[in-house]
């Protein structure tokens, strides 16, 4: 089950795309949060929702707001699918553990072992202040996502 809104969000550093360290704290006081949890890079209805957010990226990635897209992908192949799709933000491996930072947001599938769609709005405080968790083939509305930005 997700965490819900309100419950603060656990901490966490991966490795992004490029091999550097990324942690959920480094942006605790400075910035809002958008965390989307995907399944795979590369997958049809993953690639759409990601190249979205690219297309809208001002509204995502900002003084006041970090993108961070996590999925069970080796960061070699997060590298690799961030140049062919031309996404500058940040995607984190949360492939060993294998998707322990996936299970602590309680949106990892054990069977297939990947995230499903989870995506949580995290505040400067490090507190949830909205979800949406999407089964595996369905697409989020990124409209929600900028509702729930505005309305930090």
């Amino acid at each position: 089950m997700a965490i819900e809104p309100g419950t603060k969000a656990p901490d966490f550093t991966l490795k992004n795309q490029h091999g550097q360290t990324v942690s959920l704290g480094d942006y605790r006081g400075e910035k809002n949060v958008v965390l989307l949890f995907y399944p795979f890079a590369f997958s049809g209805t993953c690639t759409g929702e990601l190249c979205a957010l690219r297309d809208q990226l001002p509204a995502f990635v900002n003084d006041d707001v970090q993108l961070l897209a996590v999925s069970a992908d080796s960061f070699f192949s997060l590298r690799v699918f961030a140049e062919q799709e031309g996404l500058e933000y940040p995607l984190l491996s949360d492939f060993w553990p294998h998707g322990d930072v996936s299970r602590a947001y309680g949106v990892f599938d054990e069977e297939k072992g990947c995230a499903v769609r989870g995506t949580f709005i995290i505040d400067k405080e490090g507190v949830v202040r909205w979800t949406v968790v999407n089964g595996l083939p369905d697409a989020r509305d990124l409209d929600d996502y900028v509702a729930a930005l505005q309305a930090l």
